[in-house]
């Protein structure tokens, strides 16, 4: 038999190991005082309500657990950590806070924003500074008064205009109070995504240049060849690249690709860094765009489609987003033989083909006067419109909330109601699409930022002792857990 040979650790080899077990403990030992510097986790808790996760799914009855401004968790039986924050949603609606495109400035800058209205530029082409929806140049829509160089503008990509939000944003301005009362958490700000925070500016700004222009119109067939050429060149430099790339592992005197003449926003757009957008509205344009995006392997962004409904599988195909507003009308040309003009099922037919529909009213400003229910304050409204056209619920709410948010590049914080996310959501005493339905409650990163009946704009209609619940659609008592 074969004795395994026992070994011991020499008394020095020993001391020298104790020590350095024991050197970072002896260093920087933990007190008692270090404990009580950290700052208790923030828990509050959604309870009872019947939560629509924006996913498909509804949880009736169900607690939504939130720690530190992030989902912790959503069930039944929950756990409640001690001295969690409980807001009682019993016969509420939770639904995920709206994501509103194209939002006015009013929202972040307050009275003192310009009385401007949503305008996009595409200043890379030979229409420099010209508007792609209106046709007017940049000195048209600013007043003279304001210095277009240091203004904050709701315009997209107009060189030579930069806003800061964490240093313009406004946390008290009426019109965000106005915004939250009408469930909206999340704004896009020129080409930035913002929170709608009350009383703070840290933690405002989200995401930055998600989305870069491009002009694609009948009346521009010049503008057009120029585009497509230089995705041609873009691919093309991508791909000497990737071979240059492989090649100097070899030689490392080989020179790197020129950049010269390569269209960078072009570039950001291929390498899949920005989402190319378009506003075109004309079914030969939307064509145009789908063929050029199919060609060169990106998902173009559509804002208008109006006659997205006649070219909807085309699109599809493409991988299309459409930005809609289902109310929104154009006559049938009487000089085509095909069809033409917008369509109340337009919304639901792009869904139908796969292409992800985001839905903005006509006006994307606050406007308390004029023709009302177009404006930015009443989103859900135009979402309902789309139901009306055949789109379902599950995707009208989709297009106000999760896919808004894809587009901004921040769908892995808002959106939706899942574990993880941001705690951003809006309780509801009925559908949210329904005309006469309120918002109760806005909840922003686990804190409460709104309260019906605290505020002076809504406070004295239907006030929660008298909420009204149709028999038909009563909501359920809180569902004990088996």
């Amino acid at each position: 038999m074969l004795l395994k040979k026992k070994r011991f650790l020499t008394p020095a080899v020993a001391l020298v190991g104790a020590a350095l077990f024991t050197a970072p403990i002896l260093a920087a030992p933990f007190t008692i005082e270090d404990a009580e510097d950290e700052e208790p986790d923030a828990y509050m808790a959604v309870q009872g309500g019947d939560i629509y996760t924006g996913t498909g799914e509804i949880l009736r009855g169900a607690t939504l657990l939130s720690k530190n401004g992030k989902i912790e968790e959503i069930g039944y039986n929950l756990y409640l950590p001690k001295d969690t924050e409980v807001v009682d949603a019993k016969g509420l609606r939770v639904y995920p806070g709206l994501v509103a495109l194209s939002a006015s400035t009013r929202m972040s800058l307050g009275t003192f924003a310009p009385g401007l209205e949503f305008h996009e530029f595409t200043p890379h082409n030979e229409f420099e500074g010209v508007c792609g929806d209106c046709g007017k140049s940049l000195e048209e829509i600013i007043p003279p008064a304001l210095d277009p160089g240091e203004t904050t503008t709701e315009h997209l990509a107009v060189e030579g205009i930069k806003s800061d939000f964490d240093d313009s944003y406004d946390p008290f301005n009426g019109y965000l109070v106005m915004a939250l009362g009408n469930g909206i958490t999340t704004m896009q700000q020129s080409t930035t995504a913002l929170k709608m925070l009350r009383g703070r500016i840290d933690g405002v700004t989200m995401a930055d240049k998600s989305m870069t222009s491009f002009s694609w119109s009948g009346f521009n067939p010049s503008g057009k060849a120029d585009l497509r050429e230089k995705f041609r060149a873009g691919n093309q430099y991508l791909i000497d690249l990737r071979r240059w790339q492989e090649l100097v592992k070899k030689d490392k005197e080989l020179k790197e690709p020129s950049r010269k003449g390569i269209d960078s926003r072009v570039l950001s757009v291929l390498q899949g860094e920005t989402m190319a957008k378009f506003s075109s509205n004309d079914r030969d344009d939307l064509l145009g765009i789908a063929r050029l995006a199919q060609a060169n392997k990106f998902r173009p962004v559509i804002s208008g489609c109006v006659e997205g409904w006649i070219v909807a599988e085309e699109l599809g195909r493409a991988g299309a987003f459409a930005i809609v507003t289902p109310r929104t009308r154009s006559d049938r040309s009487e000089e085509l033989s095909r069809e033409s003009g917008s369509s109340i099922e337009n919304a639901a037919i792009l869904h139908a083909a796969g292409v992800q529909v985001a839905v903005v009213p006509a006006n994307t400003s606050v406007d308390l006067g004029g023709i009302s229910g177009r404006d930015l304050l009443h989103l859900p409204i135009e979402a309902g419109f789309a139901v009306r056209g055949g789109l379902s619920d599950k995707a009208a709410l989709e297009s106000i909330t999760i896919v808004p948010a894809r587009l901004l590049g921040v769908d892995h914080r808002v959106g939706s109601l899942e574990i993880g996310k941001d705690a951003d959501m809006i309780l509801c005493d009925g559908d949210i699409m329904h005309y006469q339905t309120f918002v109760q409650y806005a909840i922003v990163n686990g804190t409460q930022v709104y309260d019906k009946e605290d505020e002076i704009f809504y406070a004295h209609i239907r006030p929660r002792g008298e909420v009204a619940v149709d028999p038909g659609e009563a909501v359920p008592e809180a569902v004990e857990a088996e």
